[in-house]
């Protein structure tokens, strides 16, 4: 670019400015041929994980909805796969507590996780990927907030490296407001807030609130009040809130 922009001032410098004209339209339409074939190949991949509230959470009730109606639906891929009371060491290959004796560590989450991924994914042009994560009560009740934050941009690290990417979005759904005295969750505070730091330090990364989706009726009918899990609407208005940010992102990260 700089050989460019020089070559463009010696040809002005020279008089030669009907060449120079010449040069700057053939760039500029090279430039713009490039960006318009490539803001139309590809799909957009979705890749949902964690533990209970991602797993009660119904993509095809406003997830998918919300994102075929900015996308459309032939331009989408959506892979979900979550575990209830699940901490992050079942996805983080490196995870390790602050002290004492390390509990075992499998990472079989991940790696069904993957499997998923890469089936689905096989032999389609990938645009886009935003990774979304709803987990974090089960590392709160075990205490290992203090590792939690490295814990989850690990998991992030690791998937850019899985994927190939270093363009990934990341939203993670923040802790509802359900043990917020950290009376039988010591760490439901910390990691609250964690993740928002985390959240809030990456232009490709984001956050949704959950504390108003708890309320209310959940799936079996029953009423609850800032529950662990969300009642059925709030799962509803979280699979819309997540879909929101992630055009958000992606409208902001790449352009479209």
């Amino acid at each position: 670019m700089e050989l460019i922009l020089y070559s463009l001032v010696e040809m002005l410098r020279m008089e030669k400015r009907n060449l120079a004209r010449m040069v700057i339209f053939a760039c500029l339409t090279t430039l713009l041929f490039t960006c318009s074939n490539s803001t139309k190949e590809g799909k957009h991949l979705f890749i949902l994980s964690g533990q209970s509230n991602m797993s009660l959470l119904d993509p095809d009730t406003s997830f998918i909805p919300t994102l075929e109606a900015e996308f459309g639906k032939d331009n989408l891929i959506v892979v979900k796969n979550a575990e209830g009371g699940q901490p992050i060491r079942r996805w983080y290959k490196n995870w390790k507590p602050l002290h004492g004796e390390q509990p075992k560590v499998e990472n079989d989450l991940y790696e069904s996780l993957m499997t998923k991924v890469y089936s689905t994914i096989a032999n389609q042009p990938i645009k886009t990927v935003t990774f979304i994560w709803m987990q974090g009560e089960r590392d709160a009740r075990e205490k290992h907030g203090e590792v939690y934050q490295q814990s989850l941009e690990g998991l992030y690290n690791q998937l850019v490296l899985d994927l190939k990417r270093e363009d990934i979005n990341f939203i993670i759904g923040r802790l509802s407001d359900f043990d917020m005295g950290n009376t039988n969750y010591p760490h439901w505070t910390m990691i609250r807030k964690i993740q928002v730091d985390l959240a809030e330090s990456n232009p490709r990364f984001g956050w949704i609130n959950t504390d108003d989706l708890n309320d209310g009726v959940n799936s079996k009918g029953e009423a609850i009040k800032n529950d662990l899990h969300m009642s059925e609407e709030g799962y509803s208005i979280m699979g819309k809130r997540f879909a929101d940010k992630a055009i958000q992102l992606i409208l902001l990260n790449n352009k479209l």
